[in-house]
């Protein structure tokens, strides 16, 4: 399996993440990927490779451009207007303020495009999210010129951003990108399978009017965990994409059982939907020891979920997600790539 990784990532390392009412480093740090990384070359899975720059045309196809022009500038902005420490949202539009007017105050800015506050900006941030996207390019790309599959080891991760705003940990929609590219590529029907422990919200805000993308999505009971306000199970998509979107949400506690079970009639459905392509958003949170999560799954289990998903015999892109176990990350998200590759 080839996969694809940016060393940009680094330049998006915020010092600061507002957790419990205090602020802590944040859990989605530059070291995950390393441990990632020295994973896979201890498994032998050696074929890695810098991405091609990103290429814009399908990311303004799916994202606001006002949104674009915002991450692209903020920091400059933020700067010019004299504050000093990173972007961290204070100000949003709550019920029965204006949704439909931009501030033009860089502060007010923020607020308008951010969708939670845990997540800060820094002077990188927009480079690395480039060349995250850039990798789940670079293996759409490889699969869709006929390889079976391909990894995208993709920090930031994407799935929690939409059209127009970022939380989560996340700018822009990685695995929403890849499978756009598999439609302009030629794929009539492509899912997107999330077993990410948060529900992935911006890639189903993204496709939720579309009968053309279907999103299945294993996570935390939203009335529980983030991102609260998305991911239950009666949301099933609107108009076109009626019975596109569908959502398993499971309470604190969940182990292997009931995931492997929800996974199960995931995969039935997307066979019986008829996708062509498969997009897996690569969350490994679901694990017992995860510091921001509450599923029990076990290292081997992801092994296991990745056989899994690799009976499907679709061509996959894999974009990497959370997992926040800093330790155990390259093992559990090692342990989905071989056994995927085993099916």
């Amino acid at each position: 399996m080839r996969i694809y990784h940016s060393e940009d990532h680094r330049l998006h390392f915020p010092q600061a993440e507002l957790s419990g009412g205090q602020f802590v480093t944040p859990f989605e740090r530059p070291s995950r990927v390393e441990y990632v990384l020295n994973r896979l070359k201890a498994q032998g899975l050696s074929d890695i490779l810098a991405p091609d720059p990103v290429d814009m045309e399908p990311v303004r196809a799916l994202l606001d451009p006002g949104y674009l022009t915002f991450l692209e500038t903020a920091w400059d902005e933020w700067k010019q207007a004299g504050m000093a420490g990173e972007i961290i949202a204070a100000n949003v539009p709550a019920r029965g303020m204006h949704m439909d007017r931009i501030p033009t105050n860089i502060d007010g800015k923020v607020g308008y495009y951010c969708h939670a506050s845990e997540t800060a900006m820094t002077q990188g941030t927009w480079q690395a999210a480039l060349g995250s996207l850039a990798c789940a390019q670079a293996a759409q790309r490889h699969v869709a010129a006929g390889a079976q599959s391909a990894f995208a080891l993709c920090r930031p991760p994407g799935h929690h951003a939409t059209a127009d705003q970022y939380g989560g940990y996340c700018f822009i929609n990685n695995a929403a990108v890849a499978a756009q590219m598999f439609r302009a590529s030629g794929a009539e029907r492509v899912a997107i399978l999330d077993i990410d422990f948060h529900h992935g919200n911006g890639t189903q805000s993204l496709f939720y009017d579309r009968a053309d993308v279907m999103f299945a999505s294993l996570h935390g009971a939203p009335a529980e965990t983030y991102p609260y306000y998305l991911g239950y199970e009666d949301e099933t998509g609107r108009g076109a994409g009626e019975g596109s979107n569908l959502n398993y949400p499971m309470s604190e506690g969940t182990g292997y059982d009931i995931w492997s079970a929800a996974l199960d009639d995931a995969i039935g459905k997307i066979r019986n939907w008829g996708a062509e392509a498969l997009v897996l958003s690569l969350g490994v949170d679901a694990y017992k020891e995860d510091p921001i999560s509450f599923f029990k799954l076990e290292s081997d289990d992801f092994t296991d979920a990745g056989r899994r998903i690799g009976h499907m015999k679709l061509p996959t892109v894999i974009c990497m997600e959370g997992g926040y176990a800093i330790e155990a990350v390259g093992i559990n998200t090692v342990n989905v790539l071989e056994g995927f590759m085993g099916a």
